[in-house]
């Protein structure tokens, strides 16, 4: 009885002691764990020598472009090529009723040849007069009679001669020839039109567009830029020597178009504060057309030592552009760059902001949140 009653009042110091104990244990695995640092893929910047271009905006045109017009009067006998077709420098485009021109040429000869034995017989009658005056056999006035009559013989004689020559030159009219290599534009009159007419029909248009001409403007800053990039290197336009120019299209990557530029204005438009400059690239396949807008990318500086980091890896803020560095307590840094050109591979040059032993964030960044710890793993090892 007495070992009953002790076991009924030790029973509620022992549940007691139970719950406590299940509630000591539930306390602990409920305590707050922090989560493990995020990872992030980091590298270095590339140490890299580069050439430093400067990039901007142009306009294609035509090397040359002529408008090909009637300079005779008469009908369009024959139309010689197809619209929009490349021809050849004097290749016969047009021809303008020749048969009149031929028949004035033939008539100026004509009078060429006449003029041509009248003085003959001035001369022999001028020589006559002279043997007789040596001889006192003729009057003074006689020989001067017959002076007057060579001079104003041979006067009309070469006049004929120059008659022949326009009468020439007008039937070389009739054909109008292409003056270079080029692609003919739609024409503007048909077969049977009378052209020349109070002035010159124009007939067509030929454009040149192999080599194709590429112009584009320079702002004031990049020319100071330019000017102080040659400075340092010593070297004037006059022994920089050829001046490569690379084009591309708008909508495309790449420069597959190089050339060298061939003018640069002598001096800043006032209105615009631009300077005006002039390219040359070889078209043979006519994929450039007059009247593109083109990339345009000119070498300033080349052997430029540089650091390179993906382009991808570069924010943007309102305070400009940024990378994200882990420092050496793993915590993220955005730290404000100054950005350079684009290079091959998707590189972009940084010229200031970082160094070569700075880790930057080029994976993964959407864990690397500024202030935050997180766990660098390095790109090679994360693609491994």
């Amino acid at each position: 009885m007495k070992a009953k009653l002790a076991f009924a009042l030790a029973r509620p110091a022992l549940l007691a002691g139970l719950v406590a104990g299940l509630l000591a244990g539930c306390n602990e695995k409920q305590a707050y764990q922090p989560p493990p640092p995020a990872e992030v893929r980091i590298s270095q910047p590339i140490q890299r020598n580069i050439t430093r271009y400067i990039e901007v905006t142009g306009q294609t045109n035509a090397a040359k472009r002529v408008d090909l017009v009637a300079r005779v009067q008469g009908t369009l006998t024959e139309i010689r090529h197809k619209d929009g077709a490349a021809v050849k420098k004097g290749d016969v485009l047009f021809v303008i009723e020749p048969d009149n021109y031929k028949l004035s040429l033939q008539l100026a000869e004509a009078s060429e040849s006449q003029q041509n034995a009248l003085l003959s017989q001035a001369e022999a009658d001028l020589a006559r007069q002279k043997q007789l005056a040596s001889r006192q056999a003729a009057s003074e006035a006689a020989l001067d009679n017959a002076l007057g009559k060579r001079d104003s013989t041979a006067a009309a004689r070469d006049q004929a001669a120059a008659q022949v020559a326009q009468a020439k030159l007008n039937l070389a009219y009739t054909e109008v020839k292409a003056p270079f290599d080029g692609i003919v534009s739609a024409r503007k009159v048909d077969e049977g039109a009378l052209v020349g007419v109070g002035g010159p029909t124009l007939l067509a248009t030929i454009v040149q567009s192999d080599p194709i001409q590429v112009k584009f403007s320079l702002d004031e800053q990049l020319v100071l830029r330019v000017r102080e990039a040659m400075r340092q290197r010593g070297v004037t336009l006059a022994t920089l020597g050829p001046i490569p120019v690379e084009i591309g299209f708008d909508a495309a990557k790449g420069y597959p178009y190089r050339g060298h530029l061939d003018y640069v204005a002598p001096e800043l438009d006032a209105a615009s504060g631009t300077l005006t400059a002039r390219a040359e690239i070889p078209n043979p396949d006519r994929a450039l057309l007059p009247g593109m807008f083109v990339r345009v990318r000119v070498p300033v500086q080349r052997d430029v030592p540089s650091l390179l980091v993906p382009d991808s890896a570069l924010g943007a803020s309102q305070a400009g552009r940024y990378l994200l560095v882990v420092n050496a307590q793993d915590i993220v840094e955005q730290r404000p760059v100054e950005t350079g050109d684009l290079t091959e591979g998707g590189l972009r040059a940084i010229r200031s902001g970082v160094t070569a032993q700075d880790r930057i964030v080029t994976g993964l960044a959407e864990n690397a949140l500024p202030g935050a710890k997180v766990r660098p793993v390095p790109a090679e090892t994360a693609q491994r």
